[in-house]
């Protein structure tokens, strides 16, 4: 009698189970990458409203040490949104630049900060022979956060 001969196939290809665990390590994989994705979107708008902010410190402090005969005016001037003035093309007291500084300061914080950004300015008078100091706060929250952002500048105005 003759034995059956058994053919041996070996087994080609990929098996259903074998692509759905591909699948699912690849799914993973792509689901970090989005969310590291994410957070890089989220930390460069953060960045770039911290940047935001400190370019409007500078800004202030540049136009306090270049107005040095309204210094006193600009504590005054921040407890409001400050009062346009046609400065560029009309004479202006040292008060008149403060106030319109100021209106110009903060409409651009409203203009490069989030809706609830604020910024104001407090003044230090300091006995003699210690120079005054003024202190420029810019604070803002950024959208989807609880958290209050604050950038200080201190300016100190030689006697």
């Amino acid at each position: 009698m003759k034995k059956p001969v058994r053919i041996h196939r070996r087994m080609a290809g990929v098996s259903m189970v074998e692509a759905l665990v591909a699948l699912v390590i690849i799914s993973v994989g792509m689901l970090g990458i989005a969310g590291m994705y994410l957070s890089s979107l989220q930390a460069g708008r953060s960045a770039n409203l911290r940047m935001q902010a400190l370019n409007l410190t500078s800004d202030l402090a540049d136009r306090i040490r270049a107005n040095r005969g309204g210094l006193v005016n600009y504590e005054v001037a921040a407890t409001g949104t400050g009062e346009e003035h046609e400065c560029e093309t009309e004479t202006c007291t040292a008060a008149e630049v403060a106030e319109n500084d100021l209106f110009l300061w903060k409409q651009a914080i409203s203009e490069a900060l989030p809706a609830n950004a604020n910024g104001r300015v407090d003044f230090t008078d300091n006995a003699a022979p210690a120079p005054d100091s003024y202190s420029i706060v810019v604070t803002w929250r950024e959208p989807n956060s609880d958290v209050d952002y604050t950038n200080t500048m201190i300016v100190e105005s030689e006697p």
